[in-house]
């Protein structure tokens, strides 16, 4: 596979109760692509949004689920999730600022 890029890591905003609870302390949830690292992560938050600090990040990697159409079972697409932490002198990030 090519390399991945910047712009290519952060697919998009993970918007649910538990992940909104954590914005009060600077915690945001994003889907990632499946290859990134917790560098490439890092990297990609702090050049799309502009003044942010990144002090930690934690990942997730998750299975498909299971579905069924009619007799045929068969599996969703795996998925991988990131929990960016700011620094507390970092700016906030603008996408979730009307949420």
């Amino acid at each position: 596979m090519a390399a991945i890029q910047y712009y290519d890591v952060i697919l998009k905003p993970v918007i649910t109760e538990k992940s909104m609870a954590g914005m009060s302390e600077k915690k945001y949830t994003f889907l990632v692509h499946p290859e990134a690292n917790k560098t490439m992560i890092k990297e990609a938050v702090e050049k799309m949004f502009e003044g942010t600090k990144v002090a930690k990040v934690n990942t997730m990697n998750m299975d498909g689920k299971t579905k069924r159409r009619g007799m045929v079972y068969g599996k969703t697409a795996k998925t991988k999730k990131a929990i960016v932490q700011l620094t507390q002198d970092s700016k906030e990030i603008e996408i979730f600022a009307g949420l």
